[in-house]
């Protein structure tokens, strides 16, 4: 066998060896010299004390401007082609462990399971139960063009098949000369249906590959471990989504987007549905058939086929009327399919037939995949959640109690406010009035209630409310909602934020429990979303980690004291500021109790694609969240000790004051920040449909969580992700409690994750890269504060080896170690190129320099495999 890191390394020379023709090919031999001279600096001065880092900065800064743009370029796009090999060796990994019988991690963890006293009913009846809804979001963290990925994917086939020894290099040198010769910065934002779009083309070109083939792995890791399998119509996994339906902060995204996105998605699982009934009805050509399916198509020689031949008759009839409706022409009749089971029926009649007709090998092909695929995206592909800033819905009211001269409803007490709402939900009477002529924001939350109202339930997943604080914020949705006549009980779900939020989390939905009327209309489940990344951006990371932990356990309490089933819905990033960080270790350190079956959770921005655009690394990635949730649900971590939770509070109120010290009350601060960071120019990306900043007018507290960690990411400091840990944990190990963090460390999950996290994101970090920046952008007097965070950086590095007894970081993970060393000369680069644009672009600005700017950018988001 030969050597798996050999092969990643003999791909990345291929397509680095391919990308150097191409430019040559384009701009010469001579320029492709100096590309090649700038990487061996680069590489050979990665310190600052070697002639050769010296000689790197003088040979960017002597760079034409014509020059610029083609160099950021050719490094950016090696960075790219680097992941594609990267991402095409996960899976190489995963299939040569497969062909080699190794244990299969689903199948040990099973297993394990069973040596513990859970038994195959107990198994069973738990996965049957799980429900695991990954909600897939258009977070302005996809740097990459739609057409670019298109053709990052061809490379993908190309390196499958040069694995199987077919002739590859011709298709490959085309599509990254295709790749050199397109713009990789959009000229245009993405509109929010583009967004949608886009997320409903991974479903396609991955998931719906990928899902059949999980569903039948988890079968097989059944069987051999208890002999079981699942019904067919059971998925643990279902897809949610957020694109076209989160309006918070993006004007972009209004009532008739949601509706247009509602409609596309029902489009979209039509035409993949009839491709797929077509293709099984090529396969289904037998003539037997049970007296069931005989009594339905009569005697038809092929009855499976005339079975199939209705319902793709069926499905055509519906996707020609939704067409109509996005048109704007409604159908005038029924449309024959309207909910997933009438899909369902004829294919399980079909399974039926065949089992019973001594049929098993053929029923459990392309047909079963197909009801497989019916059991997770249903006729609507993935469900659309509503997402509103509390405040919209207040200001709804706020003009309604005006109108009827009943006072401001902003200003009454939360006693009054619930007051007034149980009343009107209780009330027969219309709390609209037909002359009133609300404003235009008013009218716009009014109309996006009406199309939720008019929307199948199975399309919609939860009404969202960003910036929630009191029971009223939850009864004014379902009002609103009442009003435009919703025929169902939508679930309405809190979404806690900033630290004070967190903390009291738990007493508003026990005070929201304590109404009758809403335990009534809840019907025993509360929904309740975390967030993650306004709170660490409000906290620090360190607070708002711990603040998270806290309110879990606390909301856990409160609904099992109320008899009611809680599922948590955790909005997490891709970063580590932003709570992101591998999913099946963050599942297994919540507190015990907290997932019990249930859990959504954000995948957000190219998370989706780094972790479901291949089927291979989706099947893996769905194989985590359903062993981690089965595992967090059957065999919780034990509760941490008393000690350890004290620790924890201190730590985290040591870490809030000493980020706040910087973040809120250091006058430089500010200042530091916008001339060091490209944050100021980051506004020019058009990276997603949403605005940077919440207010136009607004400082850093308007700033949204995606571009305060990509500014801090650009220059390589990091500093959302530890700033505040370096003083917290330094000064516990000089109180002498260094023992007790690695005893922390060591036996709890959610400590241990912390750290690893923590090490991850400081692995990352460079204060050279930094202190250049600082050099170039920042004025002496700002100059102290940059030299005081990279010391802190320093610090929390050392803290960090301390708590693991580790000399080097990463030194336990040297496939990432490796992995950040082999991009550095390629980001490095990019970083020096980066703030001489800067300052040139402040200085002089012309369009050539901003445009290179953007492509720095996209580079090092690519090389850091992370934007926001």
């Amino acid at each position: 066998m030969t050597d798996l890191h050999e092969d990643l390394r003999d791909d990345v020379r291929m397509l680095g060896e391919s990308l150097g023709r191409t430019i040559q090919s384009d701009l010469g031999p001579e320029f492709l010299g100096r590309v090649e001279h700038i990487r061996q600096l680069a590489k050979a001065g990665r310190s600052e004390d070697k002639p050769e880092h010296q000689q790197l900065l003088e040979a960017i800064g002597e760079l034409h401007e014509d020059e610029v743009l083609p160099i950021a370029r050719a490094f950016t796009q090696f960075l790219n082609l680097a992941n594609i090999a990267e991402e095409h060796h996960r899976v190489r990994r995963r299939l040569d462990n497969a062909a080699q019988d190794a244990p299969d991690a689903f199948g040990v963890l099973l297993d394990s399971l069973l040596a513990q006293g859970h038994d195959a009913d107990e198994l069973i009846d738990a996965l049957r139960a799980l429900d695991i809804d990954l909600v897939l979001t258009a977070h302005p963290t996809e740097v990459n063009r739609r057409t670019l990925i298109q053709k990052y994917d061809g490379i993908t086939a190309c390196l499958r098949q040069h694995d199987r020894g077919e002739p590859v290099q011709e298709r490959i040198d085309e599509l990254i000369s295709q790749i050199w010769h397109t713009d990789e910065i959009r000229k245009l934002r993405p509109t929010p249906v583009d967004e949608a779009k886009w997320g409903f083309a991974v479903i396609e070109n991955s998931l719906w590959a990928a899902v059949p083939r999980f569903l039948r792995e988890l079968d097989q890791a059944l069987e051999e471990s208890i002999g079981r399998r699942l019904p067919l119509d059971c998925c643990p996994i279902r897809f949610s989504s957020w694109m076209g339906g989160d309006r918070d902060g993006n004007p972009n995204v209004t009532s008739a987007v949601t509706r247009e996105v509602l409609l596309l998605s029902r489009w979209v699982a039509l035409d993949l549905y009839i491709r797929a009934v077509d293709e099984l009805r090529s396969e289904l050509s037998m003539f037997n058939a049970s007296a069931e399916l005989r009594e339905r198509v009569g005697d038809a020689s092929e009855p499976y086929r005339a079975l199939l031949g209705e319902l793709k008759h069926d499905l055509l009839i519906t996707r020609e009327g939704i067409e109509a409706a996005l048109e704007g022409y409604p159908p005038e009749a029924p449309l024959p399919l309207t909910h997933t089971d009438q899909l369902l029926a004829p294919l399980m009649l079909c399974h039926r037939s065949l089992i019973e007709c001594r049929m098993p090998n053929i029923a459990s092909g392309k047909l079963e995949d197909l009801i497989r695929r019916v059991a997770c995206f249903g006729l609507t592909l993935v469900r659309l959640d509503i997402r509103q800033n509390a405040d919209r819905h207040t200001a709804v009211l706020d003009e309604l109690t005006g109108f009827y001269g009943l006072g401001r409803y902003s200003q009454w007490s939360e006693a009054d406010r619930q007051a007034f709402l149980l009343r009107e939900l209780a009330s027969r009477r219309p709390l609209l009035p037909r002359q009133w002529q609300p404003s235009d924001e008013v009218q716009e939350v009014l109309d996006t209630c009406r199309v939720v109202a008019e929307t199948d339930p199975c399309a919609l997943g939860s009404y969202v409310i960003s910036m929630a604080s009191q029971p009223s914020d939850v009864l004014a949705v379902i009002l609103l909602l009442q009003e435009q006549g919703i025929g169902h009980r939508m679930r309405v779900v809190p979404l806690f934020e900033t630290l004070d939020d967190l903390d009291n989390a738990s007493g508003c939905v026990d005070a929201l429990l304590n109404i009758d009327w809403y335990r009534t209309y809840a019907g025993g489940h509360q929904e309740v979303m975390i967030g993650y990344s306004d709170s660490a951006k409000d906290a620090g990371q360190l607070a708002a980690a711990w603040g998270q932990y806290r309110a879990q356990q606390a909301l856990t309490e409160v609904c099992a004291r109320h008899g009611v089933k809680l599922t948590l819905f955790h909005g997490r990033g891709g970063t580590v500021g932003r709570g992101g960080g591998p999913s099946h270790t963050a599942i297994l350190a919540q507190p015990p109790g907290s997932v019990a079956g249930s859990l959504r959770v954000t995948e957000q921005g190219e998370m989706i694609r780094f972790k479901f655009g291949v089927p291979e690394l989706a099947i893996r990635n769905l194989e985590l969240y359903t062993g981690a949730v089965l595992q967090a649900t059957l065999a919780p971590p034990p509760a941490p000790h008393d000690d350890w939770r004290e620790e924890m509070d201190r730590l985290a109120m040591a870490g809030l004051q000493a980020y706040r010290a910087v973040v809120r009350e250091d006058p430089q601060f500010v200042p530091y920040f916008r001339a060091v960071t490209p944050e100021q120019e980051l506004a020019k990306l058009p990276l997603g449909s949403r605005p940077a900043k919440r207010r136009a007018d607004g400082g850093v507290e308007s700033l949204r969580a995606i571009p305060w960690i990509f500014a801090w990411t650009q220059i390589r400091l990091m500093l959302p992700a530890w700033l505040g840990s370096d003083r917290a944990l330094g000064d516990a190990i000089e109180q002498g409690e260094l023992i007790q963090l690695q005893q922390m460390y060591a036996n709890w999950p959610f400590f241990r994750t912390y750290i690893d996290m923590l090490e991850m994101v400081l692995a990352k970090s460079d204060v050279h890269i930094a202190a250049y920046y600082e050099q170039r952008l920042v004025s002496p007097e700002l100059a102290t504060l940059g030299s005081s965070l990279r010391a802190r950086l320093e610090q929390a590095v050392a803290r960090v080896k301390q708590i693991k007894s580790i000399d080097e970081l990463l030194a336990q993970n040297p496939v990432i170690r490796q992995s950040i060393d082999v991009r550095n000369p390629y980001i490095d680069p990019l970083h020096f190129l980066q703030a001489e644009l800067l300052y040139r672009d402040r200085n002089q600005p012309d369009r050539r320099l901003e445009q290179a700017l953007m492509v720095t950018m996209a580079g090092i988001s690519a090389g850091m495999r992370n934007t926001g």
